[in-house]
């Protein structure tokens, strides 16, 4: 009992020296293989988009061989999109995700709308494009005006944050987010968010580069990963460190599993995976009930 009384003593005059904001401060998270504060990570993470902001596209074509651009086809497809929706994709800011969202909207529109006038079913439906770095939105915007998108009322364009939303509970259709998930904090409060903004019967999709357990063609993408993307980075973007961040990044990702059960326990039901090129990226989903 003296030895219990004593511990509690000790323990109350150590308290004081740590404020509530102290601790919180005190937590460290990976950036790629390093550990660091949290409040840290976030400024690591923008400075590396900020540098590769004007390459993103071209390096995703050089690194993936053109295939990202199947990979986020197949997201869309997924996505099921319709007239009217109010749509948002987070982590979006070179545009490649909502543009495919409104190619397929207006296919759609072509197709069945013909009696319905272009200019309200335009008004109704709306794709937000979040992104917490204003580089890669302006990057966004450029393409939009070379595609003559830029005064395109459905496309609505905001800097923001994946784990602290602006929008209202239960304000969407569908979330999207590709390729974005991995380089935040806390990857729990995204999907928490995700789940607060969609409405009933919403859909949350994640597209993201994970993990391929095939034995050989592991040991094949491993090398591709850390021995030449890099390279690629620095006489492409002339920004090793960035590509060194993103295939480090990859690794300490949550496995597919891993990954589908957190968001199974965000709330999503009908939580469901699927690998492409075996691995190398999978497609994660779930719905909001």
């Amino acid at each position: 009992m003296a030895l219990r009384t004593a511990s509690m003593n000790m323990r109350n005059k150590l308290l004081p020296m740590f404020s509530a904001t102290s601790l919180l401060h005190s937590h460290a998270t990976s950036f790629g293989f390093k550990e660091v504060q949290e409040e840290e990570k976030s400024q690591m993470v923008g400075n590396v988009f900020t540098s590769v902001a004007s390459s993103y596209d071209l390096m995703n074509d050089l690194m993936s061989a053109g295939l990202h651009r199947l990979w986020k086809d197949r997201l869309v497809s997924k996505l099921h999109p319709f007239p009217g929706m109010k749509h948002l994709d987070v982590a979006g800011g070179t545009g490649d995700v909502a543009f495919k969202i409104l190619e397929t909207i207006n296919k759609m529109k072509l197709r069945t709308m013909h009696n319905v006038p272009e200019d309200e079913l335009q008004e109704e439906t709306q794709i937000y494009i979040c992104d917490i770095n204003p580089r890669m939105l302006d990057v966004g915007k450029k393409r939009a005006m070379e595609q003559g998108l830029r005064k395109d009322p459905t496309l609505l364009w905001l800097e923001g944050d994946a784990e602290a939303l602006s929008f209202d509970d239960d304000s969407m259709d569908g979330y999207t987010i590709a390729f974005g998930i991995r380089n935040v904090t806390h990857i729990e409060k995204v999907l928490s968010e995700a789940y607060r903004v969609l409405k009933r019967g919403g859909r949350f999709l994640c597209l993201e580069l994970s993990h391929v357990e095939i034995p050989v063609f592991k040991e094949l993408y491993d090398y591709y990963s850390f021995s030449v993307i890099p390279a690629m980075g620095e006489l492409v973007a002339g920004d090793r460190a960035s590509y060194q961040y993103l295939v480090e990044s990859i690794r300490r990702f949550p496995p597919q599993e891993k990954f589908a059960s957190m968001i199974a326990d965000a709330g999503f039901q009908k939580v469901e995976y699927e690998n492409l090129v075996g691995g190398v990226v999978a497609i994660h989903s779930g719905l909001k009930f």
